[in-house]
């Protein structure tokens, strides 16, 4: 789970989403104008890098997760297992993830402090509805770390349904820990190790490394 967490921590630097003009937008120039809002919202708001659990969360849940194709990346994840799940299971499946996710992706935004982002120009025809969004995270120290994301156009617009930190995928790690828990007791298996992953995280507060008053 640590480089899951460093995955969703490298990607909350970068990435956040906003209703307006999500639509009409290109898919760089959508998440380069995002990342700049939630990367100096985390920057400036006190509240979260004192790490207020409620103020992180509201803004994971309002600028990030309604872009993100929650769906697809969870059936992507539970490759080839999705199709043999109910309708109830996906929907539960699903909803555990996006949580799991919530508190992970609210961990990182509490500990953002002075990274940068940088984008690469975009490969892709006028007409291509699914893409990769690449960049890179500047920190003060270290090497540059490469953060790429794969993006699809929907009816509703452009949501993320992939990440790619140091030339691995989210899905594909994912991937491997769904595919244990549920050889171990089935997609309801995998449902309640999420949840009692969730409630786990819930009862913790944020891992925050704001400096001491």
């Amino acid at each position: 789970m640590k480089f899951i967490k460093q995955f969703i921590a490298l990607a909350t630097v970068a990435l956040a989403f906003n209703a307006a003009h999500a639509a009409d937008e290109a898919p760089d120039a959508l998440v380069k104008r995002i990342s700049s809002d939630v990367l100096n919202t985390a920057k400036s708001d006190k509240a979260i890098q004192a790490g207020d659990t409620k103020k992180v969360i509201d803004l994971v849940e309002t600028k990030i997760l309604p872009y993100v194709d929650f769906q697809r990346m969870t059936s992507l994840a539970s490759g080839r297992f999705w199709r043999d799940a109910t309708p109830e299971q996906k929907t539960a499946l699903t909803e555990q993830f996006r949580q799991l996710l919530v508190y992970t992706y609210s961990g990182a935004l509490s500990q953002v402090k002075d990274q940068t982002v940088e984008f690469k120009p975009l490969r892709a025809d006028p007409t291509d509805t699914d893409v990769e969004v690449r960049s890179q995270v500047n920190q003060a120290r270290g090497e540059p770390i490469p953060l790429n994301y794969r993006v699809a156009k929907g009816p509703n617009g452009w949501k993320i349904y992939d990440i790619n930190v140091l030339g691995a995928w989210l899905v594909e790690t994912y991937k491997g820990t769904f595919a244990s828990e549920i050889s171990k007791g089935g997609i309801d298996g995998l449902i309640k190790a999420l949840t009692e992953k969730n409630k786990s995280l819930a009862a913790k507060p944020l891992n925050t490394t704001a400096p001491k008053k």
